[in-house]
């Protein structure tokens, strides 16, 4: 599997390489290539990109700090493809990840290959305001998520989303907008998906999944759909505001974190099931170079504590059950230096024995053609049950055509 992977990535650097011989008039930041067949019966962008990160981390034992531990790190390394096929009406979009980060989680239920695939979606502009989407690809959960991990204004995303949020998964989804007098939107989106997130090749192993999210734009549209990257741009000359709201409930869910987590298998080989819901509630607001993010999650389980039926053992997993707060905030300046701060708390149920979380976060980025091309630096404090934890001090860069 391997071998034939790195026969495509080579062939499309072989067709690219032939592709140069040629001046283009296209610039970085809007793809490696971009191509539109002369009967415009289909187009494809190809864009790679990777995040270079470096960590350098002090733990605490208690009473004092330890010598401090560094590392270097490919955080993330991916191929997109996007484009159209036969009318603009029908898109699609492939995300490949190479890096260790993006591949691993292998199991039985992916047929224990490494991950390849993070998007693989067609999206169908069939009526008016409403697209049907098919495939695999992220669910409409909280916005922190859905944000492209290439558009943020920190070096990565808070605990708040790396704890409960929805992940990529196979199913199908519809998307709605429409407009209430000049200016206020209403966006809806619904997803119907499998509940095992992504990669699964086993078929369902529990119940189905449904996500709906809510998003109510009263002062209209953000300019370049920047409610969906952080921070602001386009410097939006008028106020923008976007409030969202999240229901999802997994049914008979079989990992610890709705389609996320470890898979609850039991000793008898048997898959531990249970319905869990997740809620979210986020806003996004900009204007001239001010960006705020607020976000709340909230999950619950009918049984959190996994145990084989019938008998009195000590539980194996434990539906991760919860509450989070995320606030963030920044300011743009004109020079395209911005300076950002968050503040993030993860409350966790007495019956999972994990310590509650929470985080400071204080940043600063250069972005050098937007978020294609930008330098980050972050530094964090992070408690763990009120008693110091750690502080990390994170630098990196982005590069993506």
């Amino acid at each position: 599997m391997k071998t034939r992977f790195s026969t495509l990535v080579l062939c499309l650097f072989v067709a690219l390489g032939l592709e140069a011989q040629e001046i283009s008039d296209t610039k970085f930041g809007i793809g490696l290539l971009n191509f539109t067949a002369k009967d415009s019966s289909f187009s494809v962008k190809f864009a790679p990109r990777f995040q270079f990160r470096s960590l350098t981390t002090w733990n605490h034992d208690g009473e004092e700090y330890l010598d401090p531990e560094q590392n270097f790190l490919i955080r993330r390394a991916r191929l997109k493809f996007d484009g159209f096929a036969l009318t603009p009406k029908l898109v699609y979009k492939i995300e490949l990840g190479l890096s260790n980060n993006d591949i691993s989680g292998a199991n039985d239920f992916t047929s224990n290959s490494p991950r390849y695939i993070l998007d693989a979606v067609l999206k169908w502009h069939f009526h008016d305001n409403f697209e049907l989407w098919a495939g695999q690809t992220k669910l409409p959960g909280n916005v922190e998520r859905v944000v492209s991990s290439a558009s943020l204004q920190l070096i990565d995303r808070s605990i708040v989303n790396s704890r409960f949020n929805l992940d990529r998964d196979i199913g199908l989804q519809l998307h709605h907008k429409f407009k209430l007098g000049e200016k206020f939107v209403i966006k809806e989106k619904l997803a119907f998906s499998q509940g095992e997130g992504r990669n699964i090749t086993s078929g369902s192993q529990g119940g189905m999944e449904y996500t709906g999210r809510l998003e109510l734009l009263p002062f209209g549209e953000f300019l370049e759909k920047g409610d969906y990257f952080q921070a602001d741009l386009e410097r939006e000359p008028s106020p923008k505001l976007m409030l969202g709201a999240v229901y999802d409930i997994n049914n008979d869910a079989v990992r610890t974190r709705s389609n996320l987590g470890s898979f609850m298998l039991l000793e008898d080989g048997t898959l531990y099931e249970t319905d869990i819901q997740t809620f979210f509630l986020d806003a996004v607001f900009k204007y001239r170079g001010l960006s705020v993010m607020a976000e709340y999650a909230y999950r619950d389980a009918e049984d959190p504590i996994a145990r084989i039926q019938g008998e009195n053992q000590a539980a194996e997993y434990r539906v991760l059950e919860g509450q989070g707060i995320n606030f963030q905030t920044a300011y743009l300046f004109k020079s395209n230096y911005e300076i950002a701060a968050r503040y993030s708390r993860n409350d966790y149920s007495d019956i999972i024995e994990v310590d509650d979380v929470e985080q400071y976060t204080l940043g600063g980025s250069k972005y050098i053609v937007g978020h294609k091309l930008k330098v980050q630096a972050d530094i964090n404090y992070s408690k763990k049950a009120g008693i110091e934890d750690f502080i990390s001090f994170r630098t990196g860069f982005e590069f993506h055509f």
